[in-house]
């Protein structure tokens, strides 16, 4: 049986925690990770009643969405606030995991999922992310040294490309040199020009690692001085927030707004705009995402799907002449906890998992 640890080893492999927003609380939240794992419940927000339904139904772990204790706390005290949901399941031993930000917009996440079920194809973020800074350590070896050099890069964490370990690029060439009085050359003598085959040895390195990078390749040279170069790499793309694609097939802004209320089970959808105007291009952010309005009116979609939407941002992208629908804050995330809770199930065999059945959208037609 899978245990706490391996179940969060499984979720921060699927939406990594330092992907998630700079204010967020990610991760593992509460409870022991040597603890078995034989139930899981998912849900979007620990409540007290979704507490007590985790609590009935012998849950050993939790994975909610909105994180406990998301403002900390100094106190936890039956019969007040974020006592009456960590006390039970403290009491039971029910684990919580939370997954937040980095879930909204990792592959497969809140996002994609809102993009699947309305139909929005070749989604790609709306806010792309710069990824991490990597530099290139070029350096010249002797055929003895080859090995232990390019070993130290490896063991001080070089040679990283994706899933894969100890990368390296090697070109045999000629180095010249001309060692003055003051020198003891390894190679060859001092007091005249040396012709010396060597290796161009290069490897990626992250911007973190590359002073120890460069001390481990200075401590495995034989050279007295070691020739070597270091070049930043323009850094690329790593995921982003939010997404914006496009229609299979144009349809009016009405027509989207009720493909959201019946895909997303929505109570209710406030609109933005002409309801008869043809839209194609689209912007999705889930949950509170009304800022992301100013993205996409710079990507210049046709129309942007949100879970809230303030006055004055809805003013603004009327100005904008950008159609706006609005599913609702639970409408736009809950699908992709349901579905959070059925890939859990399919990952880890013997593992029961389900999206909590009392979950309710605070906010209800009147």
């Amino acid at each position: 049986m899978p245990t706490v640890a391996d179940l969060a080893a499984a979720l921060n492999a699927f939406a990594p925690p330092h992907t998630a927003a700079d204010w967020d609380n990610v991760g593992l939240l509460l409870g022991d990770p040597a603890a078995p794992v034989g139930r899981v419940m998912t849900c979007l927000t620990v409540t007290p009643d979704v507490a007590a339904e985790a609590v009935g139904e012998k849950a050993d772990l939790i994975v909610s969405h909105h994180p406990i204790l998301f403002r900390g706390a100094k106190t936890l005290v039956a019969g007040k606030g974020d006592g009456d949901v960590v006390l039970p399941l403290a009491r039971a031993g029910v684990a919580v995991y939370s997954p937040h930000t980095a879930f909204d917009n990792c592959p497969g996440g809140v996002n994609d999922v809102l993009c699947r079920r309305l139909g929005v194809r070749n989604a790609v973020p709306l806010r792309p992310r710069e990824g991490p800074r990597q530099f290139k350590i070029a350096v010249y070896v002797p055929d003895a040294d080859l090995a232990k050099v390019s070993d130290a890069l490896f063991a001080a964490g070089a040679g990283v490309i994706g899933k894969y370990e100890q990368c390296s690029f090697r070109v045999p060439g000629k180095g010249t040199f001309f060692g003055t009085d003051d020198t003891n050359p390894v190679v060859g003598q001092k007091g005249r020009r040396e012709d010396v085959d060597e290796w161009r040895l290069e490897v990626l390195v992250p911007e973190a690692n590359v002073t120890a990078a460069v001390r481990a390749m200075r401590a495995a040279h034989s050279y007295e001085e070691v020739a070597f170069d270091i070049y930043q790499l323009r850094a690329g793309q790593s995921g982003g927030e939010g997404r914006v694609g496009e229609l299979e097939a144009p349809a009016t802004l009405g027509e989207l707004a009720k493909r959201a209320k019946t895909e997303l089970g929505a109570a209710s959808v406030q609109v933005v705009g002409d309801s008869s105007r043809t839209v194609r291009k689209v912007g999705v952010a889930c949950g509170a995402a009304g800022e992301f309005l100013v993205d996409s009116v710079r990507a210049g979609v046709d129309v942007f799907i949100t879970g809230e939407l303030r006055f004055h941002d809805a003013l603004s992208a009327r100005a904008a002449g950008v159609g706006v629908i609005v599913p609702g804050h639970y409408a736009t995330e809950r699908p992709a906890v349901e579905e959070l809770a059925a890939k859990l199930a399919a990952d880890h065999p013997g593992v029961t998992a389900w999206a909590s059945r009392v979950e309710r959208d605070p906010l209800g037609p009147g």
